[in-house]
């Protein structure tokens, strides 16, 4: 069940609004997939808001075109471009690099990028095309800005999930069982299980950062049915029939993406965002409506899957995550991150098998 956002001042209730984010000024804020849709209405508000927002763009012409947008909306804002192509870890670990190079902060990371229903595929690192997009690119790129994101006060990483996650049924028993192949491949549930995938990982960032003691929040959020170019770059790639007809009428009805990224920018923004919590629309079947913490499905609270899925992820990018145990009697967050190869190494590298 939703729970509404907190009370306006004076008591009346409202939903909450772009215009409820307070200043952001002096705060970093970096967009996976900013170059259209939820990504780059999300990094819109938060320039608007005075954030130094930067856009982790697959195409940088596209990239450089939205931070154009940016400025235009927000004249005293000075967005950057960063290219990151979530499904080569290489690509990650190079704009893990350079944003290293570039900030010496990070308050906000906002894993947005995604693919949806996509054609079978399997990436240059022999990993299935959507689960390397959806999960795997972030759960690398946020464990090589941890440090930064450690080091900052009151940092928070927004994953961005789906309703879809409800369908998800993800098999841990290994790591191709986890992604799919050896079966047949069915696109939706393909990206169901990565949504699902998106709210363990946040489950089990938000336990280990409070295990640390660390002041970083971890958060989910979904956005409804709003009208990107997800659709048209996924359930209408290469579709027919129906299934054609079904995407062009979401695409269609959908909300804009201004009102799909608000979800988002509470959980990047709101005060008394609860760490490991999803936000969505608070309004009928968590479709449309004003922001508000909505409840996941079961399979996204189980701890064990969540652990397992972690062991995977681990295994298949070569990322780890260490986070130092929290100091008896200490007097504050003691959360810190080891140090973590920006190098690829020999053996994070998936299956060449197709899915059956």
């Amino acid at each position: 069940m939703a729970q509404t956002a907190p009370p306006a001042a004076g008591g009346r209730r409202k939903g909450w609004r772009a215009e409820d984010i307070g200043d952001l000024t002096g705060r970093t804020a970096v967009v996976t997939g900013a170059n259209s849709g939820l990504g780059l209405a999300t990094a819109l508000e938060l320039a608007r808001r005075g954030a130094h927002v930067v856009l982790a763009c697959r195409d940088a012409d596209r990239g450089r075109w939205a931070a154009d947008r940016v400025r235009s909306a927000a004249p005293d804002a000075t967005p950057a471009v960063v290219h990151l192509d979530l499904a080569a870890q290489a690509s990650v670990r190079a704009a893990a690099a350079e944003l290293h190079h570039r900030l010496d902060r990070l308050d906000v990371l906002v894993d947005n990028a995604g693919v949806m229903a996509t054609p079978f595929a399997l990436t240059e690192d022999g990993f299935e095309r959507q689960f390397a997009t959806n999960h795997l690119g972030p759960f690398a790129l946020t464990g090589l800005l941890l440090d930064l994101l450690l080091t900052t006060s009151g940092s928070r990483v927004v994953t961005v999930s789906s309703a879809a996650h409800r369908m998800g049924a993800l098999r841990l028993g290994s790591a191709d069982g986890l992604q799919g192949l050896g079966g047949t491949y069915h696109p939706w549930l393909a990206y169901a299980n990565t949504k699902l995938a998106n709210l363990l990982f946040t489950a089990e960032l938000d336990r280990r950062l409070r295990a640390a003691g660390a002041a970083t929040l971890a958060v989910a959020a979904h956005p409804g049915v709003a009208r990107t170019e997800l659709t048209a770059n996924g359930p209408l790639l290469g579709a027919a029939g129906w299934r054609a007809r079904a995407g062009r009428l979401s695409a269609h009805f959908g909300r804009s993406a201004e009102a799909g990224a608000l979800p988002t920018l509470y959980a990047a923004t709101a005060p008394g965002v609860a760490g490991g919590a999803l936000y969505g629309p608070g309004g009928p079947f968590e479709q449309f409506g004003p922001p508000a913490r909505v409840e996941p499905s079961r399979h996204a609270t189980r701890a064990d899957d969540a652990a397992r899925l972690w062991a995977l992820s681990e295994e298949l990018t070569g990322v780890t995550y260490a986070l130092g145990e929290r100091q008896a009697g200490a007097g504050g967050p003691v959360g810190r991150a080891a140090a973590v190869s920006l190098a690829a190494p020999d053996d994070a590298r998936g299956t060449s098998r197709s899915p059956g």
